[in-house]
């Protein structure tokens, strides 16, 4: 097994091959993922497309690999539009949010639902990263994935193609979530500003996202 080489590496945590069908993530600071093994458990239980968790030990995840883009990728590749993508965030949102939350109070929240956190599999998209998972108000989720969006169309950070596909995928994500993303718009913010794996440059649109979130919903009909 290959632990040398990542497949993929992210903020805070590394994922390597173990073979074609799994795959390790392990936390850099030495952090337990045991907590979000048992989110993905839960909802790959009732339903819900997650990758299936194999095994955890110490800060090492081990989890299904899956196989196919990211819908950012494909979105940026033209396999899917902008209103494609923003349709099937607020669907995983919408069926997560119907889930059963452990313990039974309030609704399951992933807090990092983006189109770069959904692979297009075979067998259909699939949510993964459910670092940030808890129970709580879904408006919150929904304001979130709205806020996430808006800061990358603004932040002059990332690419001009991911910049303006988060701008149209955010029009298109307030006309077909379910939620209220402004209700909770406020809590969103204090949540991503208190990140600290959150970028200066996102940081510093985040007054400017917010309120572009409130100039969109307050014109939906």
């Amino acid at each position: 097994m290959d632990r040398t080489t990542p497949l993929a590496s992210g903020r805070d945590a590394d994922v390597f091959a173990l073979d074609g069908e799994r795959v390790l993530r392990r936390n850099r600071d030495g952090r337990s993922p045991a907590a979000e093994a048992a989110v993905m458990e839960h909802v790959a239980a009732h339903g819900f497309p997650a990758p299936r968790v194999h095994s955890v030990e110490g800060p090492d995840l081990v989890m299904e690999r899956l196989h196919g883009p990211s819908l950012l990728h494909a979105a940026l590749a033209g396999e899917v539009t902008a209103e494609e993508a923003a349709r099937i965030m607020a669907d995983l949102q919408g069926r997560l949010h119907s889930l059963p939350a452990p313990g039974g109070a309030g609704a399951l929240l992933h807090l990092d639902l983006h189109p770069d956190n959904i692979v297009l599999t075979g067998a259909g998209p699939v949510l993964i990263d459910w670092t940030n998972a808890r129970t709580g108000e879904a408006d919150l989720d929904v304001a979130m994935s709205a806020l996430i969006l808006a800061q990358v169309s603004l932040a002059d950070t990332f690419p001009e193609p991911v910049s303006a596909l988060a701008g149209a995928g955010l029009a298109a994500f307030l006309e077909h979530t379910g939620g209220d993303p402004a209700r909770l718009l406020e809590a969103a913010v204090d949540l991503r500003a208190a990140d600290p794996n959150l970028a200066p440059e996102e940081e510093a649109v985040l007054a400017a996202a917010a309120a572009a979130i409130r100039g969109r919903t307050a014109a939906r009909p």
